[in-house]
């Protein structure tokens, strides 16, 4: 899609007086009723505090976990957000017990300029993730702007992310504007060399994200578990490490389409491997992973061929680790790439870090203000650089 048609909250105007319906992503983690990381809700502040700023009366909602849409369950309740919201801002926000019926529009009339509340979950309602217009129409009725800032929820069509986009006057907030440009900065005419460094178990969740990369980097570093569907593809023994016998094929194919476009890729040809996960003791081996044993990491000397790719590149995008980082023993591979992207991060590259397993990694590290750009949103970004359909950006571009 064409990013830059993507409104920005500049677009809407005088929002003095109005009310501001804000679609974010408080679905934080919790222990019983304790937030254990408010990450979500702190990236939502600066568009909250842009709008209250302009004197917008704003209608909060987001969901949280999976209720079954059966109505209100306590362990699901927003209860914990509105509280921290309250302390972040320094006035109470409240929570409104639904977010549609007469009594809720009866609370979001009732809000003062500058001033905001909460919504209860959205997904007590069944009708919130099965998208239907009739729920989305009702949402949208209770504001006269929409905003969405709910990046991570942006590849899905529930009614509260599309909906009330179509109907009102519409823009995205700073945190999904802020991920969109850093996106199309990888995808839309990227400073070269541009290097994709790419990792994790599923290769098939990466299959789409690196033939939609093929064209557009000069580069592409494949590490993790992934990798080793790649090698087997060219004959490489690969023990009991991670394997998808049905996308061999497609790794064959993908291979020889960047050979075409000239498009360097680097696999692994040395491994820290072990006799499983959890079994104590690693060793690094070069060529073919022993039988008996799995690889978990990739070894020191694919380690620096892939830092060298990164210290060539201007443009760098890593999405998966490239082993099990989580162990000590498995963590030098990821450790050595991330510290590279932010190495070169700091003498001038663009970097942007796929959220999930990336983010964490990067988190992991204590690395996060050193990259140019970490997602909030795993599923959201793939979907995004796999060049598929974002139903929700998509419906803020109204004509």
């Amino acid at each position: 899609m064409d990013f830059s048609r993507i409104p920005g909250i500049d677009s809407l105007g005088d929002l003095s007086g109005k009310r501001v319906f804000v679609r974010a992503d408080f679905n934080v983690p919790l222990e019983g009723s304790t937030i254990t990381s408010d990450q979500r809700i702190t990236a939502a502040l600066p568009t909250i505090k842009l709008l209250l700023g302009k004197g917008a009366q704003v209608i909060l909602a987001s969901h949280l976990g999976r209720p079954e849409g059966k109505g209100f369950e306590e362990k699901y309740s927003l209860a914990p957000v509105a509280k921290r919201l309250s302390e972040l801002l320094g006035f109470e926000v409240p929570l409104i017990p639904d977010c549609v019926g007469e009594h809720t529009r009866k609370s979001v009339h009732g809000i003062e300029n500058g001033r905001a509340a909460l919504l209860e979950n959205l997904r007590f309602h069944k009708a919130e993730n099965k998208g239907v217009e009739a729920f989305g129409r009702e949402l949208a009725s209770l504001a006269d702007v929409y905003v969405n800032d709910a990046f991570g929820t942006c590849h899905r069509a529930d009614a509260s992310m599309v909906w009330p986009a179509k109907l009102l006057p519409s823009a995205a907030g700073l945190l999904v504007k802020a991920e969109v440009d850093a996106m199309a900065k990888v995808l839309d005419n990227p400073a070269r060399p541009c290097l994709a460094v790419l990792g994790g178990a599923k290769v098939s969740d990466k299959i789409p994200l690196v033939n939609n990369l093929l064209p557009k980097v000069n580069e592409i570093c494949i590490g993790g578990g992934m990798a080793y569907t790649f090698l087997i593809s060219q004959g490489v023994a690969i023990g009991n490490s991670l394997c998808d016998d049905t996308l061999i094929e497609d790794c064959k194919a993908i291979l020889a389409r960047a050979a075409e476009l000239g498009v360097i890729v680097h696999l692994p040809t040395d491994h820290v491997v072990a006799d499983g996960i959890d079994i104590e003791g690693a060793e690094e081996v070069n060529g073919d992973v022993p039988d008996g044993k799995a690889a978990f990491d990739i070894g020191d000397h694919t380690s620096r061929r892939f830092v060298d790719a990164v210290k060539r590149a201007r443009t760098i995008l890593f999405n998966g680790p490239m082993g099990v980082f989580e162990k000590e023993r498995f963590s030098n591979g990821t450790q050595a790439v991330v510290r590279a992207i932010a190495e070169a991060t700091g003498k001038g590259a663009f970097s942007v870090v796929g959220g999930g397993d990336s983010a964490a990694a990067v988190e992991h590290f204590g690395l996060v203000d050193k990259m140019s750009h970490v997602s909030t949103g795993g599923g959201a970004s793939l979907t995004l650089l796999q060049g598929e359909t974002m139903p929700a950006l998509e419906a803020l571009v109204k004509g």
